[in-house]
């Protein structure tokens, strides 16, 4: 092996480790769960009233260590229990195929009462905005309009869930840039397959030849965002609508939702 050789590996394995330590951690002892915070996560959160008895618990543990991670803080308005364990299901379902990992490129929840625009501003025009993940003087922060959030998790007919989508944008941001390639999550194998299928899918939603939210056809990002909504909110009808999209996206977040 010649020394650049070495100087590459070398290089390639700490980068490696580096990554690990950005979404891992160690396993601590299950710390109780409050059984009044048990009852609205069965009441509101369809996934997790889905999950075995097993599954369950590991799903509450990482709600736990989200609340350790992250703050949530109302903006003019006030917060309850139900409001933070909907955020913290919003980032607990994309990474249930990870156990151990966590967000550590992200420090506070945002909530607004309702709708925002670009200067964040809840008054005024063009306030059509439900959630973003922040960049510049907001980066670390996300952002989401809480009656929004109560309703990805409300209508049980629903393809949408924005802390979904901006978890999943959070997780794509994760390896430098948000491009809809999710590279932490995804073996290299995959990538060419997850582009082939997407610029398909994003073709057809163009024609007006898919039931995917056409904002989906933005761009690549915005695609695996919206995709992942559907993925989570509706696996049933996203597995009989894109049987190829939908054995690629269980793939991505080692999730099975089939059947």
């Amino acid at each position: 092996m010649t020394s650049g050789t070495l100087i590459a590996f070398i290089i390639i394995a700490l980068f490696g480790a580096g990554w690990k330590l950005f979404f891992q951690s160690d396993q601590l002892p299950p710390t109780p769960f409050p059984e009044s915070w048990r009852k609205i996560l069965n009441d509101r959160v369809r996934y997790y009233k889905k999950l075995s008895a097993e599954e369950q618990p590991r799903f509450e543990q990482a709600v736990l260590q989200f609340f350790e991670d992250v703050d949530i803080t109302g903006i003019e308005t006030e917060l309850s229990d139900t409001d933070r364990l909907l955020v913290a299901a919003s980032a607990t379902i994309p990474l249930f195929g990870f156990p151990g990992w966590r967000y550590h490129n992200l420090n506070e929840v945002l909530l607004y009462e309702n709708t925002f625009n670009h200067d964040y501003q809840t008054e005024g025009d063009e306030r059509n905005i439900l959630g973003m993940v922040g960049t510049g003087a907001m980066q670390r922060m996300m952002i989401l309009s809480k009656r929004a959030l109560h309703q990805g998790f409300d209508d049980q007919r629903s393809k949408s869930n924005v802390g979904i989508h901006e978890f999943v944008h959070l997780l794509d941001k994760a390896d430098g840039e948000t491009d809809g390639i999710p590279e932490m999550l995804m073996e290299s194998p995959y990538i060419i397959p997850w582009l082939k299928e997407m610029h398909e899918e994003i073709n057809d939603i163009k024609d007006r030849d898919s039931d995917i939210n056409p904002y989906g056809a933005t761009n690549q990002a915005e695609f695996l965002s919206v995709a992942a909504e559907y993925f989570f909110s509706q696996p049933h009808l996203f597995e009989r609508k894109h049987p190829d999209l939908f054995a690629l996206m269980e793939t991505i977040f080692r999730q099975d939702l089939s059947g």
